[in-house]
């Protein structure tokens, strides 16, 4: 017997849970309504934006191209190559899990200094 999926809304609850959030929390952390992550996780949001999918995949710590799978989209990401490597970028090929964290690391420093200049 297949084991069945979560849907979308379950697999985001589920990690969010995991990571001990509530939605206002992820509401302040991610910029994204507790409204929209409600109906988000409730199912009501049919097509919900790959951005907001991908802050989520970032603060959750899950694999972006998870999400997006669950949500119906393509994910050109899921595609590994031998040894542990993943596909980023036909620009960049494949990298290493270490290389992996350092740009993850480096996105949110990127992304924290571009929403402190938004604030202030």
């Amino acid at each position: 017997m297949e084991e069945q999926k979560q849907s979308l809304g379950e697999f985001l609850r589920s990690a969010r849970e995991r990571r001990g959030l509530t939605l206002r929390a992820v509401e302040r952390a991610a910029g994204v309504s507790n409204a929209y992550l409600s109906q988000l996780e409730s199912g009501k949001i049919r097509r919900p934006s790959p951005l907001v999918l991908h802050k989520l995949a970032e603060l959750y710590e899950v694999p972006y191209s998870l999400i997006l799978e669950r949500a119906g989209y393509p994910s050109p990401t899921a595609d590994t190559a031998g040894g542990g490597t993943m596909i980023v970028d036909s620009r960049l090929g494949p990298i290493n899990s270490n290389e992996e964290q350092e740009l993850k690391e480096y996105l949110r420093f990127l992304r924290s200094r571009r929403t402190q200049g938004e604030g202030g």
